[in-house]
C-alpha cells in the first residue's frame, strides 16, 4: 500500500488542540487533615489479643499436680488414650 502526499499534514491535525493558554490565577486550596477510623470489630479483636498476651502459656497449677503424681509413682499414661486424642484432634482440624 502506497500512500502519496499528505504525509507532512498529519502531524498538524494534533497542533490544533495542543495550544496551551497562560494561567491568570488560581483558586484558593483548603488543606484536608487524615483521617484514621478504627472499626468495631478491629477495637474487638485488640481487647482479645491483650486479653489473650495476659494469660499464661503454660497452666502452673495442672504442671505442679501431674508433677506431684509423677513423683509419687501414681502417674500412668494410657498410650491408646493418647494415640485416640491425638488421631481426634488431626480430624476435627481436618473438617
Amino acid at each position: 500500500m502506497k500512500i502519496w502526499g499528505g504525509i507532512s499534514r498529519v502531524p498538524g491535525i494534533y497542533e490544533k488542540d495542543n495550544k496551551i493558554e497562560r494561567v491568570n490565577s488560581t483558586k484558593a486550596i483548603s488543606s484536608k487533615k487524615d483521617v484514621l477510623s478504627i472499626s468495631n470489630q478491629a477495637k474487638d479483636y485488640q481487647t482479645a489479643i491483650n486479653a489473650l498476651k495476659n494469660v499464661p502459656d503454660i497452666r502452673r497449677d495442672k504442671v505442679l499436680e501431674i508433677q506431684e503424681k509423677y513423683e509419687a509413682g501414681q502417674y500412668n499414661v494410657n498410650g491408646r488414650e493418647v494415640a485416640e486424642s491425638i488421631i481426634k484432634s488431626i480430624i476435627d482440624r481436618k473438617v
